[in-house]
């Protein structure tokens, strides 16, 4: 009976022993199953090479793409109307300003009344000039009177040319009493009042043909990554935006400053005045750079840094320098290399060691 007890002792335990080893056995997988688990979902994205557009930026100020003066250069002459203000479009040959000419019609005046007496001088003396004509050596007048009489006709004639002169210096000085636009465009300054006495110089600034350009300052770097004919975008301080295209390039560059400057053709706008200030963003200048997407960088008290993923999904963070920016993504001048992956907008959520299950970005979007 002892040996029948002893039995069934041990086969008990068999049974108890059997169960326990096979969940000791399970334990291994299950814990493997629970880490991967706790590993999250996060998107990532490539870092890849794209050209860069619209990456070049410059500011400067607006300026007129040539200008003219109207002016007189009498002296002593009343204002008497100043026809056009600033800003108004003009056209070349139009009248903007009128200088009293009283004084100088009476003085026009006496002198054609001195021309008609010089006329009718010259006619007589002419006239005497003709009447020894065929007479020399004959006996009737001395040679002396025969000479004295042509001398007087070729002098009367000589004093009528200049009493013309005379006449013709006023008539140009009544013409230049009216000052008129040396070339079509907006007048951007008036420096005269009606009342004003002439004293030569300049009365108006104009525009010629209303155009107004940009006038930007960049880096010697940036000017040499730009052509004649590049497309700019300029914005305005009032925030309106206007296409325009580089039309010269500066051949030297400061030696102080290290700048050059480029002039950026712009459309006519009423918008555009001379002495504003304006900045552009250069769309011509495409280059390949390695970039990332903005949503991938992050900022703390360090700088720019990015979240790299391992292959086994172990995110590390690496400190980055930027550069562009455009169309969602960032130029990187320093970080990983072309084809790493890096996190994306999860990346507030993610810190340095952790490990985590990446799927790209674009999957995201097609499955949506």
């Amino acid at each position: 009976m002892i040996r029948s007890s002893l039995m069934a002792s041990c086969a008990l335990a068999l049974v108890i022993t059997v169960p326990l080893a096979g969940c000791g056995k399970s334990k291994a997988p299950n814990a493997a199953s629970a880490i991967t688990a706790e590993a999250r979902s996060v998107r990532v994205a490539k870092v890849e090479s794209r050209n860069m557009t619209g990456g070049i930026a410059a500011s400067g100020l607006l300026v007129s793409r040539e200008e003219a003066v109207a002016g007189s250069e009498l002296v002593g002459y009343r204002v008497a109307k100043v026809l056009v203000e600033e800003g108004a479009m003009v056209q070349q040959g139009q009248a903007l300003l009128q200088l009293d000419d009283t004084l100088l019609r009476a003085q026009i005046d006496q002198q054609r009344a001195l021309l008609e007496q010089r006329v009718l001088a010259a006619q007589i003396a002419q006239t005497e000039a003709h009447r020894v004509d065929g007479l020399d050596g004959r006996g009737v007048l001395s040679d002396e009177q025969i000479q004295q009489r042509r001398f007087q006709a070729d002098n009367a004639k000589a004093v009528l040319a200049a009493q013309k002169a005379q006449l013709n210096e006023l008539l140009t000085r009544q013409a230049r009493l009216t000052v008129r636009a040396p070339v079509a465009g907006r007048v951007l300054e008036r420096t005269v009042r009606p009342g004003d006495v002439s004293g030569g110089g300049s009365y108006f600034r104009i525009a010629r043909g209303a155009l107004v350009e940009l006038d930007a300052e960049m880096p010697e770097t940036d000017l040499a990554k730009l052509s004649v004919g590049d497309k700019a975008e300029v914005t305005l301080s009032s925030g309106k935006t206007l296409s325009g295209r580089v039309r010269l390039i500066s051949p030297k560059i400061d030696v102080q400053s290290r700048l050059g400057r480029v002039r950026i053709q712009l459309p006519i706008d009423s918008d555009l005045r001379p002495g504003g200030y304006a900045k552009a963003v250069f769309s011509g200048s495409a280059r390949p750079v390695r970039v990332v997407p903005e949503a991938s960088v992050r900022f703390d008290a360090d700088g720019a840094s990015l979240m790299t993923v391992a292959a086994n999904g172990k995110v590390t963070q690496v400190q980055i320098k930027t550069g562009q920016r455009s169309e969602g993504y960032v130029e990187l001048v320093q970080g990983p290399d072309i084809g790493e992956t890096v996190v994306l907008g999860a990346a507030s959520f993610v810190i340095n060691g952790d490990t985590i299950k990446p799927y790209q970005a674009a999957a995201t979007t097609s499955a949506k």
